[in-house]
């Protein structure tokens, strides 16, 4: 029996929710000739972009059928599912017909693999092309790019979509081996490595010629699975580290592993290790936002981040030399680094302290979580009371509370 456009959307919605690699576009593609949509100066992601918008869109697989049989994958070649498959007209009318229902803002399409990576990715392709030349869509487009994809399609692919991704998915080529055979990491670093030459290459154009078409906006970002296989967060961390320095990304994404079905290559897990999944995040935004660097957040004496608190507090336990911090004083580096103060929250104490000291009350209404700061900061070279406590004091008291609100909640 035939599948129906909503049996599809059932089955390939509910595949395409293991692609975590989506995310705020930072495109820039104006809505031009009364189009439909509009990209500028608006993310487009899962869950909530950084300044706390809600967004959405329609995230989907044009398939599921895969020539591959990668052991952590739902939709891999043994995996005993029901295989459905879009057509390129399909996937436009959806995409169309949700944004003028008010129920997305954008598309992100990835796929199972059909014959080859470029037979599969023309075919993403085409709906992207349909939707901005026939339907004059301006709004969000990411699309996956598959691993082995030649120079000539991606071309044509970062021409009609504001991101792009290629996913990593295991971090050690050994581990790869071992659970996707037919997969190897240098057919991943390849599109990687053109890719980001061609941005660079059309940013600088842009900036020469004012009429440069543009070529994936967006940038590029990637994924890897968590928890499949061996690797530490030591490990996974310092690549992601390599990912933003040498292939210039603009996010790298961590997915729990999903225990699908049982399979000896991979562990006999009962649940995915969401707490890991965004400890890694965490880390990932001190590397990124904070000045961190990767061995001052975790090292290979506990290459492991700790899933009781977060990787700054952790940083601020194991350095209590370079505690309490003086807000009226101290750097802006510094300051960033206090557990509870965020970024926003350092500049403006930064700010505000040119015109005056500083005190308790004026950083909480900044937006200081001071159940965490007050062990960390002193007040013109006064220390607060909390800040005496030990580590193992100072652990207990943030970490207690935290598991007592969460038990009142059920």
């Amino acid at each position: 029996m035939k599948a129906s456009v909503t049996d599809k959307l059932k089955i390939l919605a509910d595949a395409a929710k293991y692609d975590v690699s989506c995310a705020s576009s930072g495109s820039k593609r104006n809505n031009k000739n009364k189009g439909l949509g509009n990209a500028t100066g608006m993310g487009i992601c899962h869950s909530y972009t950084e300044d706390g918008r809600c967004v959405s869109l329609l995230k989907i697989l044009l398939t599921n059928h895969c020539i591959y049989d990668c052991a952590y994958c739902v939709s891999r070649k043994s995996n005993d599912i029901k295989r459905v498959a879009f057509t390129v007209e399909e996937v436009v009318d959806l995409t169309i017909n949700f944004y003028r229902r008010n129920y997305i803002e954008g598309l992100f399409l990835s796929s199972g693999i059909f014959k080859n990576a470029d037979y599969t990715n023309e075919r993403l392709i085409r709906i992207a092309k349909k939707l901005r030349n026939e339907h004059n869509f301006n709004g969000y487009i990411h699309l996956k790019i598959i691993p082995g994809a030649s120079p000539e399609v991606m071309r044509e692919a970062g021409v009609y979509a504001d991101r792009l991704s290629v996913n990593l998915e295991i971090p050690s080529e050994r581990s790869l081996q071992k659970i996707a055979p037919e997969k190897d990491h240098k057919s991943v670093y390849t599109p990687m490595n053109w890719l980001k030459e061609q941005i660079a290459e059309n940013r600088e154009d842009s900036r020469k010629f004012r009429k440069t078409p543009m070529f994936a906006p967006g940038g590029q970002s990637t994924q890897m699975v968590v928890g499949a296989t061996p690797e530490t967060d030591h490990h996974i961390l310092n690549l992601s580290a390599s990912l933003y320095k040498e292939q210039l990304l603009k996010r790298v994404y961590y997915s729990g592993y999903i225990p699908i079905s049982e399979d000896e290559r991979l562990p006999a897990l009962k649940q995915a290790p969401l707490i890991r999944e965004n400890r890694l995040y965490q880390a990932d935004w001190l590397y990124r936002f904070y000045g961190f660097e990767v061995n001052e957040i975790i090292d290979e004496t506990q290459p492991n981040l700790d899933l009781e608190i977060d990787p700054k507090l952790g940083y601020a336990l194991r350095h209590l030399d370079q505690f309490p911090v003086d807000v009226n004083r101290a750097p802006y580096e510094m300051i960033l680094r206090v557990p509870g103060i965020g970024v926003k929250t350092a500049q403006l104490i930064v700010k505000s302290r040119k015109y005056g000291r500083v005190r308790y009350e004026d950083i909480k209404k900044m937006g200081a979580a001071m159940n965490r700061a007050k062990y960390f900061i002193e007040i013109s070279g006064r220390p607060l009371p909390a800040a005496s406590a030990v580590p193992e004091r100072i652990r207990h008291e943030i970490i207690y509370p935290a598991k007592k609100a969460q038990l009142t909640l059920f």
